[in-house]
């Protein structure tokens, strides 16, 4: 038996050995091979999402600044315009991804602070400006007053017709510039600048058309069952929003057209309606009046426009102060109706008509039986064309208007007092027996007469003052 040597013996033992160590060692080779390949995969999605982050992440930082470029070149210019013109749009975002994040939220935040910055500083330059304004009106007004305290005084001194009738222009110009600064004024917030007594409610509709050239376009029809007054210090502010919606109906009706007034008297006081056939107002125009005559909030020169328009705005501040109402709409003739409504409760009264007599230039009111007396215009102007008569108001008690009853008549039932009126002027000439067919007086002829009786009297004092000198005491 052949016996194997011991040293090939060993070295079949060491070839296993090394045989299983390699056999290990390409296992472990094999196991770590393929964990590189999981953590090389690992790392290229890694790097993947990554870039794909960066990409997104620059895309946003783009899409930002271009939001930042919008809001200082589109948005604030949008919020710096709206905030003058309340009509005009503000732009949003450029991108909706930002919609409700913290960007958006952010630059909201800018728009609002820059808004409030503005809306004070405007309020603050335009406090500034009216105050300015206020002053410098109020100076200019009081010196037109004196003008016109001059312009009358000239007037009673010379007896040149053509002299007065210079004065009478100048006095007209005069008229219309402190209509205007006294507007101006008003919607800066000053005081009207006139004290009056109680009026009556037709003599103040006449006095506020002769302050507007074409005021013998308007054509005043008298609807009042009674001798209406307004209260003295209620007198000039309505004066003053009659004027300024009298001459917005004339200004915007052709100059052949005429004007209707119409005074009416309701149970909680009297209303002026002023009716226009011009070319009206869009439905946006109206309701930009109306917030100018009954907003509470605070108005600033730069909503009046360019030029400004201040008459809606005087009389709503007027309004405001007040408490009479006034209201803007279409008229039935195609036109614009404006109603100036006087609560009776506590801007109206009711004068003794014998102790304060109604001037002759008033329309006298429709009553039973007594036609209507026209307004008497100046010498040498065209009458108007009498306004088309009116059903006539039933004659019931206005609440509101303070009544005159008479203590010494009372009713058989309560024994209450009870209203007296006044026999109308046409049935008291018609009681009375005539020898003579009775003459009615043209406007033209009264007012005539009454420059007439001024000369004449005007001449009694010239001679009274070229006799010796009385004694103080004598002196009224």
């Amino acid at each position: 038996m052949t016996s194997i040597p011991e040293a090939l013996l060993w070295c079949l033992s060491a070839g296993t050995a090394a045989a299983l160590v390699l056999a290990a060692l390409m296992l472990r080779a094999n196991g770590q091979r393929k964990a590189l390949t999981v953590r090389l995969t690992a790392a290229e999605e890694q790097n993947s999402a990554t870039l794909h982050s960066n990409t997104e992440l620059s895309a946003r930082l783009r899409a930002t600044e271009a939001e930042i470029r919008h809001l200082a070149g589109t948005r604030l210019p949008d919020l710096t315009m709206a905030l003058a013109h309340p009509h005009v749009p503000v732009r949003g975002l450029l991108d909706a991804r930002f919609a409700g994040s913290g960007t958006d939220q952010a630059l909201n935040a800018v728009l609002e602070q820059v808004g409030e910055a503005i809306t004070k500083e405007r309020s603050r330059v335009d406090a500034a400006a009216q105050s300015t304004l206020r002053g410098a009106t109020t100076t200019i007004q009081a010196l037109l007053y004196r003008l016109q305290t001059a312009l009358q005084d000239m007037q009673h001194r010379y007896d040149d017709p053509n002299v007065a009738q210079d004065l009478l222009a100048a006095d007209f110009l005069n008229e219309q510039a402190l209509r205007r600064i006294q507007a101006t004024g008003v919607v800066c917030g000053a005081w009207p600048g006139l004290t009056r007594e109680d009026s009556y409610l037709s003599e103040l509709v006449v006095g506020a058309a002769s302050r507007l050239r074409g005021y013998e376009r308007v054509q005043v029809s008298n609807q009042l069952r009674d001798p209406v007054a307004v209260v003295a210090r209620a007198v000039e502010p309505i004066a003053i929003t009659v004027t300024e919606l009298l001459a917005n109906a004339l200004h915007h009706s052709h100059r052949e057209l005429p004007v209707t007034v119409t005074l009416q008297q309701g149970n909680r006081g009297a209303s002026v309606i002023i009716d226009d056939y011009g070319v009206g107002m869009h439905d946006d125009e109206v309701k930009a009046a109306m917030e100018l005559l009954a907003s509470d909030a605070d108005l600033l020169l730069t909503q009046l426009g360019d030029p400004p328009r201040s008459g809606f705005a005087a009389a709503g501040q007027l309004v405001r102060q007040y408490g009479f109402g006034v209201h803007i709409e279409s008229s039935p003739y195609g036109g614009v109706r404006a109603v100036v409504y006087i609560p009776g409760d506590p801007l109206l009264t009711v004068l003794d008509e014998s102790a304060q007599p109604m001037s002759v230039m008033a329309p006298m009111p429709r009553r039973s039986g007594a036609s209507e007396r026209p307004a008497v215009l100046p010498t040498g102007a065209a009458a108007p064309t009498p306004p088309t008569p009116h059903t006539p108001a039933p004659a019931a008690p206005a609440h509101g208007v303070p009544a005159q009853p008479d203590a010494a008549a009372a009713s058989a039932e309560g024994g209450l007092p009870r209203r007296r009126r006044r026999q109308p002027v046409a049935e008291q000439e018609q009681s009375l027996p005539r020898t003579e067919p009775v003459h009615e007086r043209s406007p033209e002829e009264a007012a005539s007469r009454w420059a007439a009786l001024q000369q004449g009297t005007e001449s009694g004092r010239a001679a009274a003052q070229s006799e010796a000198p009385r004694s103080p005491e004598g002196n009224v």
